[in-house]
């Protein structure tokens, strides 16, 4: 129970926190069970990139968990229409990735097929609509005291640092797609430059909703980023 707010606001402000949570978990979990977990369970080599785990034994986790978050994005229910938008624009896109597979040991930027340009194209909505909620929909507004948020400034820090984030991955794969020739391309595979890419995009984005979701670790460390400020308040 949130302190000063009615039962009825208390409870869509918990229903609220629990799909940002879950959208948060989802983030925070797929790379490493596609990477590390498919290495170390079934032998599998780290892909090119996370779609390509489609076309791997670990084909349902990756389905499931794009599904998942785009379920969660459309009963995400924001503060305003372009809030609202945003998240269907997330989930569409979401759902575009995951049943319109990148065609096999292909680059995202030349496919064979419809659904690998599909696929693509959503990939790139998908992580422009995570942007968007970091930069403008999550920091400060009038929202937050209606949500009994505590350390706003800290939180908003951890927000729009994610939405830079994730910003920056994206203009390193676009520059990886449409600036590279293919002798760079082809090296940088050798070291999964797109797939370390997307999970540091993905990371970003579930720090960001794990923050806004109160998670106990986000919580820890929004309280850690308080330390600096309340010593230099206490010198003053």
């Amino acid at each position: 129970m949130i302190p000063d707010l009615s039962e009825k606001t208390n409870a869509l402000v918990l229903s609220y926190i629990g799909i940002r949570r879950a959208v948060g978990i989802s983030g925070l979990l797929l790379p490493v069970v596609l990477g590390p977990g498919g290495w170390l369970l079934f032998g599998i080599d780290f892909q090119d990139n996370i779609s390509s785990y489609y076309h791997t034994q670990l084909r349902d986790v990756f389905v499931g968990t794009m599904c998942a978050i785009a379920i969660f994005l459309y009963c995400y229910r924001g503060h305003d229409w372009i809030e609202n938008w945003t998240a269907n624009l997330g989930c569409m896109s979401a759902l575009g990735v995951a049943l319109f597979p990148l065609d096999p040991h292909s680059d995202p930027l030349y496919q064979k097929s419809l659904t690998g340009y599909v696929h693509t194209f959503s990939g790139g909505v998908f992580f422009a609509t995570l942007a968007m909620y970091s930069l403008f929909h999550f920091p400060s507004s009038k929202r937050s005291s209606r949500e009994g948020e505590r350390h706003q400034a800290e939180r908003d820090l951890v927000y729009r640092t994610s939405g830079i984030v994730i910003v920056l991955s994206m203009v390193a794969m676009s520059a990886y797609l449409f600036v590279l020739s293919p002798d760079w391309k082809r090296w940088l595979n050798g070291y999964h430059f797109l797939f370390w890419m997307e999970w540091i995009a993905v990371w970003a984005f579930a720090a960001a909703w794990l923050t806004k979701g109160r998670t106990i670790i986000a919580e820890i460390g929004v309280d850690l980023l308080t330390i600096p400020r309340d010593m230099l308040s206490k010198r003053r």
